[in-house]
């Protein structure tokens, strides 16, 4: 399982790639915590970086767009659901 790394402020963060996937052309990324089942997973949107470097990503905050995510990556996962 891929791992990425997260800078926020000066704090770096390492989080497991679960998945990824790409709706209305936006890329899109599960991550959690650790590779156990039970851990807490993000979805987080990929945004238009300034430096074409390095990746940047947030949280969704509109409601319909992280339902609509969330419903992909439980078909992608199979027997995962995702709490909202």
């Amino acid at each position: 399982m891929e791992k990425i790394e997260f800078e926020n402020d000066g704090e770096k963060k390492e989080f497991y790639v679960l998945e990824s996937t790409v709706l209305s052309g936006r890329n899109y990324i599960l991550v959690a915590e650790s590779e156990d089942e039970d851990s807490e997973a993000f979805i987080l949107r990929e945004e238009v970086s300034a430096d074409d470097e390095s990746a940047l990503y947030s949280e969704i905050e509109d409601d319909t767009e992280l339902s609509a995510v969330a419903d992909i990556f439980e078909k992608l996962l199979g027997d995962t659901t995702l709490e909202r």
